[in-house]
C-alpha cells in the first residue's frame, strides 16, 4: 500500500507515524509545502518573547529524524497543486526549482491545515505587518522586532484580534518591553468565552498596561512619519501609531485543492468528513485544521483548529486505513490561555453558543479557592458551569483564575465526553491534600450548586441580567466590613448571622434577591428565608460576578 499525506505538523505527521507502526511494508510519502514538517506551533509566541529560549526546541521532528525512526519519505518544500481522485494522483511542485511531477497513491490523507485570515485592511501589505502561523512567520517577526528596537524608544505593537494567539502575542511583546494595544471587533476579548467571564482577562490586560480596544474594526493603515509601520485607523476614526502589527483574527481552512477536486467542503470552508474522517471521495481522508467536525453538544459541523484534536485525528485515520474502524467523536473545543498572571480555559458550549442553537441551558457562577483556604497560596477560580435544566447533563465550563484552572476544566471536559450530569460531578472522587485541593473540590462544588438549583432547593437570579422593578428587594448578607468596600446600589443590609432575628424587617410582598460575596452565604440565607415564607432568589456568583457585569446593566442609584 502506498499512502500519500499532504501536510505535516500535528495531523499529517501523526498519521504518518501511526501508519508506520501499523505496517512496516507500507510506502509512506509526506509532502510538506513549508520548510518544516513537525514543529510546536503553539510555542511560537513564547519564542518571540524569549520565554522559550532555544529555537530548536520548537522543532519536534525533521525529515531526517522521521526517516531514521519511521522510514518515512518526507519531502519539505513540496507543494500539492491538485488532486485527481479518479486517477489517484497528486500534482506536486518542487519549490527548489519550480518543476512539477505526479505522485500516485492508494490512500490519500489531506492535512493542509489552515491559513491566517487576513482582513481587508487597506495597507495590510506594508512591511511590519505579520500573522503568526509557522516558523517562517516567527522568524520574520523576531527580525522585525530587533530592527525597530534599535530606534531607542519603546516600540508600539498593535494586535488585531483578541483570540488565544492574539493575547499570547500581547503578553510576549509586552515582555519585550513594547507598548501593546489590542484591537478587537467583538465586544469582548476571547470570543469563545461568555462576555462576563472574559471581563476578568480584559482586566488583567489593563492591569499590565495593555490597552484594550473593543467593538472596533480596523479599516486601514495610514502613513505616519512617527511610526515604523504607520497609523492603525479604525472605522470609527480612532488612530493608533504602530511599529509592529500582528493580524490575529482567525484562520481559514486551506481546502482549495480539495474543493477543486470535487471533495465536499462545508459552510466554514472546511472539508466535510464522516465519523471515520473519510471524505466523499474514495480512498481520500482528511484531518486537522482543514476539516469540519461535529460538535458533541451544539450539533452541526464546525471548524475548531486545535493541536490536540488534530493529533488524535491523524492516529484515527491511520487506524481506519488499515481496517480498524475507529470513530472520531467530535471536538469539544477545550482550550486554555495564560495572560500574564491569569489563566482562562473553556470546554464544551458557552451560553451564547447554546442560545444561537436554541438549546435549553442554565448556568451557575461560583468563586472557589484553588486549594484549601487555610493552606498558604490559595487563589480564587471564577467558574461558570452550564448544564441542561431538564436532565442536568453538563454542557460546558469556563474558568478564569490562576493555579488549578487547567485541572478543573480537564475534569469537566472528561465529564462532558462521558455524558455526565451535575449529580455525577458532585460524586467525583478527586485528589485532596491542602496544597492541591479541598475536601469539596471546585468541580464538586460546581456540581452541588447546580444540583441545588435542579432540585428546587434554591432559585437563582442571573447576574448578567439583574431582575429589576418594584417587586424585587435586594438584600446584602455580608459583613459590615465587606459592605463598606462596595455594594449593589439598591440593596438593604442584614448580615447572615443576624438574619434569623431580623426577618421582620423584610417585606413578604416582594421577591428578595439575596447576595453575599461569592454565593455560599446568600444560598444559606435563601434556605432560611424560603422556609419562613419569603419568596427568595439567590444572586448566582454574588457580588464578585456582579462587579464584572455592572457597567452593562441599568441600575437604580
Amino acid at each position: 500500500m502506498k499512502i500519500v499525506i499532504i501536510g505535516g505538523v500535528a495531523g499529517g505527521a501523526s498519521a504518518a507515524a501511526r501508519a508506520r507502526r501499523l505496517s512496516e511494508s507500507a510506502e509512506i510519502v509526506l509532502l510538506e509545502k513549508g520548510g518544516f514538517v513537525s514543529f510546536a506551533n503553539c510555542g511560537l509566541p513564547y519564542h518571540v518573547g524569549g520565554e522559550i529560549v532555544e529555537r530548536n526546541a520548537l522543532l519536534l521532528q525533521t525529515p531526517e529524524s522521521l526517516h531514521a525512526r519511521f522510514n518515512l519519505d518526507v519531502r519539505v518544500r513540496h507543494e500539492a497543486l491538485s488532486i485527481d481522485p479518479q486517477g489517484q494522483t497528486v500534482e506536486v511542485k518542487r519549490h527548489e526549482d519550480g518543476s512539477t511531477y505526479r505522485e500516485s497513491y492508494d490512500q490519500l490523507v489531506l492535512s493542509m491545515g489552515a491559513n491566517p485570515l487576513i482582513p481587508p485592511i487597506e495597507g495590510r501589505g506594508r512591511d511590519g505587518v505579520f500573522s503568526l502561523r509557522d516558523l517562517e512567520d516567527m522568524d520574520r517577526i523576531i527580525a522585525w522586532t530587533s530592527q525597530v528596537a534599535l530606534k531607542g524608544t519603546p516600540s508600539r505593537a498593535i494586535i488585531v484580534g483578541a483570540g488565544f494567539i492574539g493575547l499570547e502575542m500581547a503578553e510576549q511583546l509586552h515582555r519585550l518591553g513594547m507598548k501593546v494595544t489590542v484591537v478587537e471587533a467583538a465586544d469582548q476579548v476571547l470570543p469563545p468565552l461568555d462576555w462576563e467571564m472574559a471581563r476578568l482577562v480584559e482586566a488583567e490586560l489593563q492591569d499590565n498596561d495593555v490597552q484594550v480596544v473593543l467593538s472596533e474594526f480596523v479599516s486601514r493603515i495610514a502613513d505616519s512619519p512617527d511610526a515604523a509601520v504607520g497609523n492603525v485607523v479604525t472605522q470609527s476614526g480612532k488612530t493608533f501609531p504602530a511599529d509592529l502589527i500582528i493580524l490575529s483574527v482567525g484562520v481559514r481552512p486551506n481546502s482549495a485543492i480539495a474543493a477543486t477536486a470535487g471533495i465536499d467542503v462545508g459552510s466554514t470552508g472546511g472539508i466535510q468528513v464522516d465519523e471515520h474522517l473519510h471524505t466523499n471521495c474514495q480512498n481520500i481522508w482528511a484531518v486537522g485544521d482543514v476539516i469540519e467536525t461535529p460538535h458533541p453538544i451544539l450539533g452541526g459541523s464546525m471548524m475548531i483548529p486545535l493541536g490536540g484534536p488534530a493529533n488524535r485525528q491523524g492516529r484515527i485515520v491511520a487506524d481506519n486505513i488499515f481496517g480498524r474502524s475507529v470513530v472520531y467523536r467530535g471536538t469539544l473545543g477545550t482550550a486554555i490561555v495564560r495572560v500574564f498572571n491569569v489563566v482562562a480555559a473553556v470546554t464544551g458550549a458557552s451560553t451564547k453558543a447554546l442560545e444561537r442553537t436554541d438549546q435549553p441551558n442554565q448556568s451557575v457562577f461560583l468563586h472557589p479557592g484553588s486549594h484549601a483556604g487555610y493552606y498558604p497560596g490559595a487563589q480564587t477560580i471564577a467558574m461558570k458551569l452550564t448544564f441542561d435544566p431538564d436532565n442536568g447533563r453538563v454542557l460546558g465550563l469556563q474558568a478564569v483564575g490562576g493555579d488549578g484552572v487547567d485541572k478543573r476544566v480537564d475534569v469537566v471536559a472528561t465529564a462532558i465526553a462521558a455524558g455526565m450530569t451535575v449529580d455525577d460531578l458532585v460524586e467525583l472522587e478527586l485528589c485532596y491534600a491542602p496544597p492541591f485541593g479541598s475536601a469539596k473540590d471546585p468541580v464538586n462544588l460546581a456540581g452541588m450548586v447546580a444540583q441545588n438549583v435542579l432540585r428546587g432547593l434554591v432559585q437563582n437570579a442571573d447576574p448578567t441580567a439583574l431582575p429589576l422593578g418594584d417587586q424585587f428587594y435586594y438584600l446584602d448578607v455580608r459583613s459590615s466590613q465587606e459592605r463598606a468596600k462596595g455594594a449593589l446600589p439598591m440593596s438593604a443590609h442584614i448580615p447572615l448571622d443576624e438574619l434569623r432575628g431580623r426577618q421582620n424587617e423584610l417585606p413578604k410582598d416582594k421577591t428578595l434577591v439575596v447576595y453575599c460575596q461569592s454565593g455560599q452565604r446568600s444560598y444559606n440565607a435563601c434556605r432560611l428565608l424560603s422556609q419562613n415564607g419569603f419568596d427568595c432568589l439567590n444572586l448566582s456568583g454574588a457580588y464578585k460576578t456582579w462587579l464584572l457585569t455592572r457597567d452593562r446593566q441599568s441600575l437604580p442609584v
